[in-house]
This record gives structure tokens, sequence and C-alpha cells, in this order.
């Protein structure tokens, strides 16, 4: 992609990431809870959910489908649960072992107020012990066909282009969104992530 046609498309991002940011701060905290009880419900009864293994998982902020649900049905299922670690000052994530709900809230918060371990707590990486099954992925905002746009940073594409170059392979990719952050369509290239599955409740309330 030449640069111009590359300034096109951050543009293009930029654009619909306002958009679907108003659209979030003009949902009601009721809405989103409501919207992430169906998307939790369609995930767990998900053939792919139910056999995987070892499910990564993102720990939700405000904005974004809660996650809180999902991790208690992984933990009930006996399955191994992975959580990104960021490293803040570049692209570098991590999905280290979490291994209960009660591990999870000794957890320290980060500056983007998001919850993993601190740099002096060594655990188990998903690909360094036979990778991962299924990612549970977050986007800012998704189209039907899988398309994504993250917040920006990165840390997804670089970590699933790790996963591609693991002999254990890429996982099978479930996006998670409420209604809102559903586009028609989203401008992507060749490095953006294509989700397998999106999630969403439908206009009428259904997932």
């Amino acid at each position: 992609m030449n640069s111009a046609a590359s300034a096109a498309l951050r543009a293009a991002k930029e654009a619909l990431r306002a958009e679907v940011k108003k659209k979030l701060l003009s949902m009601s905290k009721d809405e989103k809870l409501r919207q992430s009880r169906l998307i939790t419900d369609r995930l767990v009864n998900h053939d792919r959910f139910k056999n995987s293994h070892r499910i990564s998982i993102y720990l939700s902020t405000d904005h974004e489908v809660h996650t809180n649900g999902i991790l208690e049905h992984i933990f009930k299922m006996d399955k191994q649960c992975f959580i990104p670690k960021y490293d803040l000052n570049n692209q570098h994530m991590d999905m280290v072992r979490l291994h209960s709900l009660e591990d999870l809230n000794k957890l320290p918060m980060t500056k983007w107020n998001i919850k993993q371990p601190s740099d002096d707590d060594h655990r188990e990486e998903a690909l360094a012990t036979g990778g991962l099954d299924l990612m549970v992925i977050p986007g800012l905002a998704f189209d039907k066909r899988g398309g994504r746009i993250g917040t920006g940073h990165g840390y997804y594409d670089v970590y699933i282009d790790r996963c591609l170059h693991d002999p254990s392979g890429r996982p099978y990719l479930i996006g998670l969104a409420f209604q809102e952050q559903i586009l028609h369509s989203i401008p992507m290239d060749e490095h953006d992530i294509v989700a397998d599955d999106v999630l969403f409740p439908d206009h009428t309330g259904e997932v």
C-alpha cells in the first residue's frame, strides 16, 4: 500500500473510531449489561468455546462487552484461562495464565484501568506451553464478516502474527461487540485481524 493510500486508511479508521466512541458514551450501564449477558450466553453455548481447553480472554473496561461472566464459565468448566499482559511502552503483549477469580481479584490495576500481573509476577505464557485453542478478542468496531478496528495500539495484530509463526498455529478468533459497535464495513489492510466469528445482539435484542 502506497503512502497516500495508507494515510487515507488511517484517516478512515480514525473517523470510525470517533463515531463508535460517541455511540459507546451514549450507552447506559444497564444497556451494556443487558447486551453483555446476551453475548455471554451465546459465547458459552458456542461449539468452539465448548470444545476449547486453552482460552484467552480480555479483561473488560467499562466501554467493552463485559467478560466477568465468561471468566466464571471458563473456570467452572475447568478450562485453562489466559489473559493479556501488555507492555505499556511498545506493542508487545503476552497471554499469561490466570488461575481463578480469586487470582484475578488480587491483580494490580494499570494506568489504563485494566488489571494485569505485575512485571515481577512470572506466569505461564500461552505460546510457550502449547498455544491457544480460542482467543476472545475485543475491538472498538467490527463488521459482520469479521473485520475489526482496535484502539490503534496494535497489540492483538502483533500477538496473532506471533501465533501464525508458532507450531501450535493460530487459534480460532471470536470478537465480542455491542450492537452499537457493528458497522456495515471496516476499512482494512493486509496486516489487520479478521475474526472468525463476531457475537453481538441484533436490533431485536436477540443474539
